[in-house]
């Protein structure tokens, strides 16, 4: 499959949170002509693919991740010309256009639901419904956003399932006519000029005909979360192999599951090129699971088990998204060495194997959110959060600090485009809060400062045109000689890179393999690299071999 694309492994993928990334008319909402508008500072930046989280149609129960007409624009965002206009100009700038499938689920506002709630053919199955079970929900299942997975629907007198959101009810893929809409629907974006997918919650398609009750612990609400009855079912894979077959392979579309594991063994099944189903695949982790762990052995862990565990597919390698607190903030020290610790989590995401990612944002350095009390925060998934822990006995304190850490809304806050009003994204009044910290954390600033973040990532995302071993170089993990020290060589046949990170705010010896030119460094506003010490975040990438002539 990779193989028929050798164009994917020279993408770097910078994705757009269309609410929060440009407001062109003042209405406080981002839009697509605001991502037309910004498209030269991309440029410059050197990003050569886009991926915008959902613009379609749809209530906003869960901003956007919530469908309601797969082929029409939410009013807010513009209109399907502004949309055929953006691709258009992405393509001339030599981007690719990724838009986000979301098919696990659509809206309950959609035709089809409705449709399907009157039991009108063909729609009668485009869903999962059950009867009552004595006089209550079909099983024991909770939904990823609290409280039961069903709900009941007065008019058709039966429950439907819900992963998600009691506004989002998964679409039953084991309907051939289901099926063969969203076939349809790929067909039709692919002949607007999408280049790609990233295909959210994509685990989840195939489910037991008999929905069984969940077995472990209950939430605080008394329900229980199915994955072990949901992931890595034979099925999922049957659908996603014939969508690769019929759909993605013959239209040249470039692919990127987002894919909830039973363990990391599972990811080659979504992207071992034999398997033929994504060309790349963003395991989806919530930070709880990582919230206590020791950063730099984590990053060490994970680097390595998925770099085994895939010899012949391809990573997609992130550190945040619209989905996870900042990186600079989760990661890092968004304090005293906060642009030193975002130029150091760059280094390790851009020169790990794989395709890097950029959340917007995060070549500024922009850091996760600080708010007052719960009723602040927009994020179904918080306000979850904070309802369940209350359930499970913390103090409103503890549950508010627990979920404000992790919130969505750390990395869904405006983009920050200036020290103007509102950091220069709109004139109006904002859909979510501005981070407070724009004044001295913005893109104007930045550009106009030759060592600023973003000019390391730009500095960054250049190396990768002219180091083969940035993109298609085997890894090898080196000793680092501490714990908080990350260190690994990128090699082909004609180059080797070393990378060594010092991941914690005290000095480290640094290790004995990093000798070397100098390709990059955190420390740029002071002193080179002494050979020595890697200083706190101090992150140091050299070619210690070349026969490789810069273009």
């Amino acid at each position: 499959m990779i193989s028929q694309k050798d164009w994917v492994r020279d993408l770097v993928i910078y994705q757009i949170y269309p609410r929060s990334f440009y407001d062109s008319n003042g209405d406080g909402v981002g839009d697509l002509p605001g991502v037309i508008e910004k498209l030269d500072y991309l440029q410059q930046l050197g990003v050569n693919a886009l991926w915008l989280s959902p613009f379609f149609a749809s209530p906003n129960d869960d901003n956007g991740y919530d469908i309601s007409d797969y082929r029409a624009i939410l009013p807010e965002f513009g209109t399907m010309a502004d949309c055929d206009e953006l691709i258009r100009q992405c393509h001339a700038r030599g981007m690719k256009f990724i838009m986000d499938l979301v098919v696990n689920h659509s809206s309950d506002e959609h035709e089809w639901f409705r449709r399907s709630a009157r039991r009108e053919d063909p729609y009668t199955d485009y869903y999962y419904w059950r009867d009552p079970v004595d006089g209550h929900a079909p099983n024991n299942w909770a939904s990823v956003f609290g409280g039961s997975a069903w709900e009941y629907c007065e008019e058709r007198g039966q429950y439907y399932f819900h992963l998600f959101s009691k506004k989002q009810p998964d679409l039953n893929w084991s309907c051939p006519a289901l099926k063969q809409e969203i076939h349809d629907l790929i067909r039709w974006w692919k002949a607007r000029g999408v280049d790609g997918l990233r295909v959210d919650a994509i685990s989840y398609l195939d489910k037991p005909a008999d929905f069984p009750d969940a077995e472990g612990e209950p939430t605080p609400d008394g329900y229980v979360f199915p994955a072990p009855l949901l992931l890595g079912r034979p099925g999922t894979h049957a659908y996603l192999h014939e969508l690769n077959e019929k759909l993605f392979t013959p239209l040249n579309l470039v692919t990127v599951g987002e894919v909830s594991l039973k363990d990391d063994a599972e990811l080659a099944d979504y992207v071992g090129t034999a398997r033929g189903e994504f060309d790349m695949a963003i395991p989806f982790l919530p930070p709880v699971a990582e919230y206590r762990a020791h950063i730099p052995s984590m990053l060490r862990d994970r680097l390595k088990s998925r770099y085994e565990i895939i010899p012949d597919g391809w990573w997609a390698q992130f550190m945040s998204n619209h989905d996870k607190p900042r990186q600079v903030s989760f990661f890092g020290n968004d304090s005293e060495y906060r642009e030193i610790s975002a130029k150091a989590l760059a280094l390790v995401n851009h020169a790990s194997p794989g395709t890097p990612f950029v959340y917007q944002g995060e070549e500024l350095g922009m850091t996760s959110l600080r708010l007052d009390s719960i009723d602040q925060y927009n994020d179904i998934g918080t306000r979850n959060e904070y309802r369940q822990r209350i359930l499970a006995g913390d103090t409103p304190e503890q549950a508010f600090r627990y979920a404000a850490d992790l919130s969505r809304d750390n990395a869904r806050t405006p983009m920050q485009w200036s020290a103007a009003p509102n950091a220069g994204f709109t004139t109006g009044t904002p859909w979510l809060t501005v981070n407070p910290n724009y004044p001295g954390i913005n893109a104007e600033a930045q550009l106009a400062d030759p060592t600023s973040v973003f000019h390391f990532y730009r500095r960054l995302i250049a190396l990768r045109k002219v180091h083969p071993a940035l993109r298609n170089g085997a890894l090898r993990m080196i000793d680092g000689g501490h714990d908080d020290i990350l260190a690994f060589a990128r090699e082909t046949d004609g180059e080797a890179l070393i990378l060594a990170a010092n991941l914690s705010d005290e000095s480290h010896p640094a290790p004995e393999a990093l000798r070397g030119e100098i390709l990059l460094q955190s420390y740029e506003r002071e002193s080179d690299f002494d050979g020595a010490t890697l200083r706190p975040w101090e992150a140091v990438l050299v070619c210690v071999e070349s026969h490789i002539k810069e273009q």
